[in-house]
């Protein structure tokens, strides 16, 4: 028993250091931890902080993004993006309640399709004290999906010619994570991937204000003290702090990729610690939920830009 103990530990340290590396994806990450589990591989003492990993890293994240460039940003894809959080969340809200899906995980996937795919789902995660399988279950589907997406919408954008920079705003609205919208972007054109990349940024900012509100209200109603998020302060204060201080850029962007790999670290964490008992407490309906959420966010969107506003 004691040996196997050793060998639980020494496997699942590899796991850990291999998290590390730059080749190492996020779907990787919580692919392999959902793996060792599974088999039996688990340390429970390793997985019980990825709560505070995912804290840490969220706020290292803030030190590399380009407030800049999102401020610079023009003013409709504020509106854009904020009417597409709005329509979302609003949407999760109703499939859930239609599909019986577990509210947090509903929640979760919503935050993701609405914003920006696993940060989202990462920040608000301490936020409503989300367990393993219900914040794993919302990144399998992200990932999935996000996966799909990058493939599918160049093709669907040169089958139906959709002009660069109606492409650019629908795959900065339409997709989850950052890094599919860019390639998305970059896979159509050069406008495209302009446009889809600064749009991305605006949308991502809105992370901040669907967090707070979601700590505010949910403190109000479970009557606990403690529960605001206080990290996501932390987090704005490292995009200003990144902002006002131009000449340590160097630094702060090895903060940023150390809070990068520190997401993929929390997502091998919470992946090691779902069990076959807690997934089938989301059922299928979380998939079906996850799917046609994000269906409806690609069609509305792509007939609100171009029919409403004519870009592209």
């Amino acid at each position: 028993m004691a040996e196997w103990v050793k060998i639980n530990r020494v496997i699942y340290g590899v796991g850990l250091l291999l998290c590390l590396l730059p080749f190492v994806t996020p779907v990787m990450a919580l692919g392999g931890g959902i793996a060792l589990s599974l088999t039996g591989v688990k340390v429970p003492s390793f997985s019980r902080h990825s709560p505070l990993v995912l804290k840490i890293s969220i706020v290292l994240t803030g030190f590399g993004m380009n407030i800049t460039q999102v401020l610079n940003a023009s003013g409709p894809g504020f509106i854009h993006t904020g009417l597409a959080v709005g329509f979302v969340i609003s949407m999760g809200f109703l499939l859930g309640r239609l599909f019986r899906t577990e509210r947090n995980t509903g929640l979760l996937i919503s935050s993701g399709t609405a914003i920006c795919g696993g940060s989202a789902i990462a920040a608000v995660a301490p936020v409503i004290e989300a367990k393993s399988h219900q914040i794993s279950i919302a990144m399998a589907i992200v990932f999935i999906l996000n996966s799909v997406s990058l493939l599918v919408f160049p093709l669907i954008g040169n089958h139906l010619g959709i002009g660069q920079e109606l492409f650019g705003y629908w795959a900065a609205i339409a997709i989850h994570d950052t890094s599919s919208v860019v390639g998305a972007g970059a896979m159509y054109g050069e406008e495209a991937l302009e446009v889809s990349t600064t749009v991305k940024l605006i949308r991502t900012l809105w992370i901040i204000p669907l967090t707070v509100i979601i700590g505010f209200y949910r403190k109000r109603n479970i009557k606990k003290a403690g529960k605001l998020p206080w990290f996501i302060l932390f987090f704005v204060s490292a995009i200003v702090i990144a902002y006002l201080l131009p000449q340590f850029d160097v630094f702060f962007s090895n903060l940023s990729l150390i809070g990068r790999r520190g997401l993929v670290v929390a997502l091998f964490l919470i992946g090691s610690g779902i069990s076959m008992g807690e997934a089938r407490k989301a059922g299928i309906s979380s998939f079906l939920s996850g799917i046609i959420l994000w269906l409806t966010i690609a069609g509305v969107s792509f007939f609100y830009l171009r029919g409403v506003f004519g870009i592209g």
